[in-house]
């Protein structure tokens, strides 16, 4: 069935779709859709189906999908709230429709919507690491992180000679945590201390009486303590210490707290390692979480790596010596050293002393050489001289200085902050020592269920993960906390299967993804969230997927469908388009050209329509192979021991003065080889400023590259007032062109006023925008267009 009209109505849902049966009646009808470039369209679609929306490129499919059915349900969601909850969640405008009838909560998988934030990772995105964390929190066995020996409790006598073995003599205030790191006001909690007949509390650090408590903000966490005493503990006068150290331990849960001046040590009835006597900390989900300050590794912040000086973001070339600058920070044929400050003839003492040679291959130099050159020499002095010949003054000075390396001159000068923009350059990620990469708490990755910690888990495949959480001997009481836990991980890590994403471990950073495994990821996560009656909009799941996994994300799909949720897809990619319920086809061009439904039906009606879709669906569209090849300069980049991710060791030749393409199925490592290692790595050798690049042993061919440009999937535009032609910088020469007028240069008019980014040309009333945001306190704020411009 194809129509030319703008009005044009979808039909009934197709026969073998109502034979399957739709856990959802109904369509949806949408009437009068103007947004964008969209003329009137009045469309059905069928509730509880697969919906494909096609059409060229610029048509008018995101315009119907995204920013008329999504932005629509989302912002109907919204006014179901309150107005106190909608101030915090923000809202949107409403679409240019008429009408929309029979809409559902709308959620949107789109290329933007995984976050790729160095904290983002496989097991956050699906939610399976949070999971983990409640397993292990309530479930796990606490180990003591230094000598790895189960945790046990200690009698409260056992910790009363603790305390009066390290702190006898001293003044100490004994005190029992009651809030932990919790929001809130807590003053119903102070009035209940007061009746108890206590004096004294601790806020946030602070010891004060409790008459004397300001009110507390109950948006930001606190941390409460009741002193219960305050003392001096003496080992002939152990009752008093005894009774407080009761009472503390009572109205604590097993701790208490003891504060010296401005340290504050916590000890336990429950946790102590038997081996060393060291405390750990209670088992909280928080405890394993690396994006609280409670549970990530105190070196890196929880991001795993530190970025500092390292060897092989100082090593420039290891097959030139020293001197023709094989270092990145000295300068070939003379010269000096940019950091740290060392002219050649001291070097070539330090070498001397040494046994090195400054002319020797950086290669074959010796470890212990290589050592002194990088981290310095200690404590050890060489002798250094001065000669000044001024007009005034002449003479010479000697003296002896140590050496420090070059990477601790580097480090030296990151403290001083100076030079901030050079030293970058010089900085790699590395793992961070700390935690090994794990972003974790020593105590944290010590907590063991049956042989595994959480760090180990959550380096497993997926594909491993659910075999070994089923392996784990525990005890009945671990199994009867762990049973729903390891069902709902085993159902999340099921559907990471279904969409091939098997291979990914759950530590892997989002920022590492290719873009169709990100997409992959945000569906399983909604396939997991076990939703009903909820409408999906997706744009183009097919992107950045191989053929081979077409036929999962088809499945996923269908599985999204069947379980009650309507779901409608902008593709282009023929396979979806045929394994849709219901397709429409719009266009027949791009942008003014575009807007109308040029069909719409079951594929085989679209099919059988006079459309570009309709003819590739009928296998009528060919693209055939040129039949000769370019052959190119015959010049080549090439790359060696690429091992960014999962390459292994790879070496690739790159033909110059052609076009290449780089491809494989999805994960198989061409974003690790193209943007991981070649694309910074190019960078950093036209020396811009770039991350540095995936492990690679070296890059050879440079020199036939002049300049690099590269173009990425990223939104082009940064502010509402970006569009095309200041993107592409057309708006310049037409704003030189207006100045130059007789009448521009007669008013005096410069191209800043021809301009809507600049006071003086741009409208004042809108600030540039062309439109304005009108607040209507309670429902979401509205786009019209300015009145004035």
């Amino acid at each position: 069935m194809a129509q030319s009209s703008s009005k044009s109505r979808s039909a009934a849902p197709s026969k073998e779709r109502q034979a399957k049966g739709s856990s959802v009646a109904g369509e949806i009808r949408i009437r009068g859709a103007r947004q964008n470039n969209l003329r009137g369209v009045d469309v059905d679609l069928p509730r509880g189906s697969l919906v494909a929306i096609t059409g060229l490129s610029g048509s008018g499919k995101s315009s119907l999908a995204f920013d008329t059915l999504f932005r629509e349900g989302q912002r109907r969601f919204l006014e179901t709230l309150s107005g106190y909850a909608r101030q915090f969640l923000g809202g949107l405008s409403k679409p240019d429709v008429e009408s929309i009838e029979g809409l559902s909560p709308a959620i949107a998988v789109d290329q933007k919507s995984v976050p790729r934030g160095t904290r983002s990772t496989v097991g956050t995105l699906t939610e399976i690491t949070d999971h983990l964390r409640v397993l292990f929190a309530r479930a796990g066995i606490a180990h003591c992180p230094n000598c790895q020996q189960p945790v046990r409790s200690r009698t409260p006598e056992a910790l009363a000679q603790e305390i009066l073995r390290i702190y006898e003599g001293q003044k100490v205030l004994l005190c029992a945590p009651l809030i932990r790191d919790r929001k809130g006001s807590h003053r119903a909690l102070f009035e209940d201390l007061q009746k108890r007949g206590f004096v004294r509390v601790r806020v946030d650090e602070q010891v004060m009486r409790l008459e004397e408590v300001p009110e507390l903000s109950r948006y930001q966490r606190h941390r409460i303590e009741v002193v219960v005493d305050r003392m001096i503990p003496r080992s002939d006068e152990p009752g008093r210490l005894r009774e407080s150290l009761n009472t503390c331990l009572k109205h604590g849960e097993g701790d208490v707290l003891v504060v010296v001046g401005e340290e504050a040590n916590l000890y336990s009835t429950e946790r102590v390692c038997p081996g060393c006597g060291g405390d750990v900390p209670p088992l909280e989900p928080r405890l394993f979480s690396f994006n609280s300050p409670h549970g990530a590794c105190g070196d890196c912040q929880g991001l795993g790596h530190v970025r500092r000086p390292s060897e092989k973001a100082v090593v420039k070339d290891p097959t030139l010596s020293i001197r023709k600058g094989a270092l990145a920070v000295t300068k070939a044929k003379g010269g000096g050293l940019h950091f740290p400050r060392v002219d050649w003839a001291f070097l070539e003492k330090v070498g001397a002393a040494h046994g090195f040679d400054l002319d020797t291959p950086w290669r074959e130099l010796t470890k212990q050489a290589r050592q002194v050159l990088l981290e310095g020499a200690g404590e050890e002095r060489f002798a250094d001289v001065a000669t000044w010949n001024g007009k005034r003054f002449k003479g010479q000075v000697e003296w002896e200085r140590r050496f420090p390396g070059v990477l601790g001159a580097l480090r030296r000068a990151g403290k001083k902050g100076t030079k901030r923009k050079t030293l970058e350059r010089y900085l790699a990620e590395d793992v961070c020592d700390g935690c090994a990469g794990t972003r974790l708490m020593p105590a944290a990755r010590a907590v063991r269920m049956d042989d595994w910690t959480l760090p180990q888990l959550l380096a497993l495949p997926v594909d491993e993960l659910t075999s070994t959480l089923q392996g784990l001997e525990l005890s009945k009481r671990q199994q009867r906390i762990a049973r729903d836990l390891l069902l709902e991980i085993e159902r999340r890590t099921h559907f990471l299967l279904k969409v091939g994403l098997g291979y990914l471990t759950l530590e892997r950073p989002a920022d590492t993804l290719s873009g169709g495994e990100a997409q992959r990821i945000r569906l399983a996560a909604q396939l997991g969230a076990g939703l009903q009656g909820v409408l999906y909009v997706l744009d183009e799941p097919s992107i950045g997927l191989h053929a081979r996994d077409h036929g999962r994300l088809l499945g996923a799909l269908g599985d999204l469908r069947d379980g009650g949720n309507s779901v409608v897809v902008v593709e282009h990619d023929a396979a979806t388009l045929r394994a849709a319920d219901y397709l429409i086809d719009v266009g027949p061009g791009a942008g003014s050209h575009g807007g109308r439904i040029m069909a719409c039906g079951t594929p085989a009606e679209v099919a059988a329509a006079e459309t570009p879709t309709a003819r590739m669906l009928r296998g009528e569209v060919h693209m055939p192979a040129p039949e000769t090849r370019r052959q190119g300069s015959g010049k080549f980049l090439r790359i060696e021991g690429a091992e960014g991710n999962n390459l292994k060791g790879v070496d690739v030749d790159f033909p110059l003065g052609t076009l290449l393409a780089v491809t494989g199925v999805s994960g198989s490592g061409k974003s690790s080889l193209i943007q991981g290692t070649l694309r910074p790595a190019m960078q950093r050798e036209l020396g811009r400023e770039a991350p540095f690049p995936l492990p690679y042993r070296r890059l050879l061919g440079c020199e036939h590259i002049d300049d690099m440009v590269a173009i990425s999937a990223a939104p082009i535009g940064r502010t509402t007032r970006s569009n095309p032609a200041t993107y592409t910088k057309i708006l310049g020469p037409i704003r030189d062109l207006f100045a130059a007028l007789p009448e521009s240069r007669m008013r005096g008019y410069d191209k800043s006023r021809f301009s809507f980014n600049t006071a003086g040309g741009r409208c004042e009333e809108c600030q540039g925008g062309g439109a304005k945001f009108v607040e209507l306190q309670f429902l979401a704020p509205v786009t019209v267009p300015c009145e004035v411009c």
